[in-house]
């Protein structure tokens, strides 16, 4: 029997879901996605880690399937919780706006475009790898990306044939699983690191469209 992977918004899925995904041990459980979301002068060591999850619980708003907005894609695999996916407009990371050189180097852009989004993390939970989660949630995030009528997506993956990569590194994904979702790398700001990017023509897909993927 094959195994059916299902991708909804973050709103779409439980709180209890999403802590499933992030675990209570290793890095995802440390920063709970909040890494290109501080404000300035915030550092981790001046707020817990449960501080950190109430911030990614009110960003996802998960619990409420009518809520306009959320901060990512919550993945499952036979409806057991395996992936998150954050993936938003590219203004909304304050951090990365402000401190990280990956997206901008070598490159002219307007860091105020909010018609630009970015996928910034792909988590699949701890005994779930190696399935194709990560390839469904990165090619779901394209679709809810076009279906919202955005300029473009772009991430900013790793290049995991320039040397060893630690699960700590790869939260940013894989620059294969990028690709597999037809984005296109546009720039290469260091030995490991890529941004890669796919173009849309700025048309909404229709409303009534769904953003869950399944994939059996």
């Amino acid at each position: 029997m094959t195994d059916e992977i299902t991708v909804v918004p973050a709103n779409e899925a439980s709180w209890g879901d999403l802590e499933a995904v992030f675990g209570t041990r290793g890095a995802a459980a440390v920063c709970w996605c909040q890494r290109y979301k501080l404000a300035p002068r915030e550092a981790f060591s001046r707020f817990p880690a449960e501080e950190r999850a109430l911030r990614m619980r009110e960003q996802t708003r998960c619990g409420d399937s009518t809520a306009a907005t959320t901060s990512g894609l919550v993945a499952y695999l036979d409806g057991e919780p395996v992936g998150w996916c954050a993936v938003e407009p590219r203004t909304a990371y304050e951090g990365l706006l402000r401190v990280y050189r990956t997206p901008w180097e070598g490159r002219h852009e307007n860091r105020a475009d909010a018609s630009v989004w970015a996928v910034t993390c792909v988590l699949v939970r701890a005994g779930f790898r190696g399935r194709g989660i990560a390839y469904a949630l990165a090619r779901t995030a394209v679709d809810h990306a076009r279906a919202r009528g955005v300029r473009a997506l772009e991430a900013y993956p790793m290049r995991t044939e320039a040397g060893e990569i630690t699960w700590d590194e790869i939260h940013v994904g894989a620059q294969s699983v990028f690709a597999a979702a037809g984005m296109d790398e546009v720039s290469r700001p260091g030995k490991r690191r890529v941004v890669m990017r796919i173009d849309f023509d700025g048309t909404p897909s229709d409303p009534s469209t769904s953003t869950e993927e399944r994939h059996g």
